[in-house]
């Protein structure tokens, strides 16, 4: 039985107890994730007091986590081709959960970079990885909803980071909102039972029993139904993964998903840095500005799900456009004086255009690639994007030591939304149906 008639009966199967551990699971290590991300921007107006940081120094702090995230993303996720997903999946969550624990112990800026840069590492092997076991294992008809309802974990952790930090920063301190990181470190045993290997890293390596004992999980009568699908794939030569991502017209839309990412993540990490200080310069108390913060996340969570629901029905290409387009324009208002129903409506609205954008993106690419290629081209993306990430903390930073005006700091941080629309914009049809590479026409000899 090869892999392609394997990926089928997980396609086809139904949405199960097995799914919905799956799902769970990915949602907790996402949330955290998202915790430790955005845990900086509550921290950082209490670090500058007490390391008498200038803003381009916090903004440049505040890159290194996404710099390390580059790394994790492009190198995490190439590794996990070789020694396995889950594997890397649960290294990834223990950089990124002791790091920023380790963090909460810096006594100057110097320490406290260097865990951003590592924990980030763990960032960017994380997402990636997680948004490839779902693609593989979740039913199709089910795998939009299921992809954006994971990474709503992203919203979930940019609303746990700001609250913590309303009801203990004042009282305990800024350190024990870093330490608040380790509890992921303790659901390790659990995230190594709950999730699986991917299918087609145990059919390469010949593990049948392994295989065997998940697809056991997702439905017992697997055997059967595995002797009724046809063998109809067409041997391919095999290629390396990344270079494949340039091959068979997916070269420019690899390129175009770059730069969408850059710019996506541009927006969302430089609004998550600053959007407290930006609303403290804008004469409102710490506490307030970060309620702001929880606005934004609690926007994005709503958001995200909803845009999984509509993009089932509707082009999630288009939808992502209209998204980018409005985000901005919710952006570039934030820096005009109004009333404070209005103010926290367009924050609202931005987390949905920004964040929750970003999650139907991930959502949206992970569709588009062929399996041979998807993790590399997740991968690849999203670590290419990391550059638009840690460039938006910096320039953040930038424009306030420049004493620029805040309604000018949030166009600047605007107009990538624009241009993210005008690159999805040249980006062609999926080719997610594309021939599978000889990797993909292994096959599996069963027990009887």
């Amino acid at each position: 039985m090869n892999i392609f008639a394997l990926q089928k009966f997980l396609d086809e199967s139904n949405f199960k107890r097995f799914h919905y551990s799956l799902l769970f699971c990915c949602l907790f290590i996402i949330s955290f994730e998202g915790y430790d991300l955005v845990v900086y921007g509550s921290v950082v107006p209490v670090l500058i007091k007490e390391w008498s940081l200038s803003p381009v120094q916090a903004g440049i702090i505040g890159s290194y986590g996404l710099f390390g995230m580059m790394f994790g993303s492009i190198i995490l996720s190439s590794l996990a081709d070789r020694f396995g997903r889950k594997k890397l999946l649960i290294v990834s969550v223990i950089f990124f959960s002791s790091f920023t624990t380790i963090s909460g112990f810096a006594d100057g800026p110097v320490l406290f970079s260097w865990c951003r840069f590592l924990a980030g590492i763990g960032f960017g092997g994380a997402l990636p990885t997680v948004i490839t076991i779902l693609t593989e294992y979740i039913p199709k008809e089910k795998r939009n909803k299921a992809i954006t309802l994971a990474l709503c974990g992203n919203q979930v952790g940019g609303i746990l980071a700001p609250a913590v930090s309303v009801m203990f920063l004042s009282s305990i301190g800024w350190r024990s909102i870093l330490w608040f990181s380790v509890i992921p470190l303790f659901f390790i045993p659990v995230i190594n039972k709950v999730i699986p290997e991917s299918i087609h890293f145990l059919a390469r390596n010949g593990r049948v029993n392994a295989i065997e004992k998940t697809l056991n999980k997702i439905d017992g009568r697997y055997k059967k139904k595995l002797k009724d699908e046809q063998n109809d794939v067409e041997n391919e030569s095999a290629s390396v993964p990344f270079l494949a991502l340039f091959k068979n017209k997916l070269a420019l839309s690899t390129l175009l998903f770059c730069a969408v990412y850059f710019m996506s993540l541009l927006m969302i990490y430089g609004l998550n840095t600053w959007l407290p200080k930006l609303m403290e310069q804008s004469g409102y108390p710490l506490v307030s500005s970060l309620s702001f913060a929880i606005t934004l996340n609690g926007g994005a969570l709503v958001g995200t799900i909803v845009l999984g629901i509509i993009a089932d029905r509707k082009s999630s290409k288009k939808l992502l456009m209209g998204m980018y387009v409005l985000g901005a324009v919710c952006l570039a208002l934030l820096g005009i004086k109004s009333n404070t129903f209005f103010l926290y409506s367009l924050v609202c609205i931005t987390g949905v255009c920004t964040m929750g954008a970003q999650s139907l993106l991930n959502a949206f690419v992970s569709q588009y690639y062929p399996n041979n290629v998807r993790s590399s081209g997740i991968g690849l993306v999203n670590g290419i994007g990391r550059l638009g990430g840690m460039l938006g903390p910096t320039l953040g930073g930038m424009l306030l030591s420049l004493n620029i005006h805040t309604s000018l700091c949030f166009i600047a941080f605007a107009l990538p939304g624009v241009f993210a629309c005008i690159f999805l914009l040249f980006v062609k049809k999926s080719s997610s149906n594309a021939p599978l590479s000889f990797h993909e026409s292994i096959e599996v000899n069963f027990n009887k």
